[in-house]
């Protein structure tokens, strides 16, 4: 397990193995959850990454009468 050490001025050093895992790079922004006594750190993506995730999905389904104005 890694563990790290808050500096005098709240700052954490991401071990790693930890940083090549999920490709975190310097100066990248992440989301900051606090969560059931947790720190959650979620790695912020540009929107662009995201493109072609969704294919495939039905994109037929009807939707509901006061969305479809």
């Amino acid at each position: 397990m890694n563990s790290v050490t808050v500096s005098p001025k709240f700052q954490v050093v991401i071990p790693q193995k930890v940083r090549e895992m999920l490709g975190v790079k310097a100066g990248q922004k992440m989301t900051v959850l606090a969560y059931d006594n947790r720190i959650v750190l979620i790695p912020t993506r540009p929107i662009q990454a995201a493109r072609g995730s969704l294919k495939g999905m039905n994109t037929t389904v009807e939707r509901e009468e006061e969305d479809r104005v």
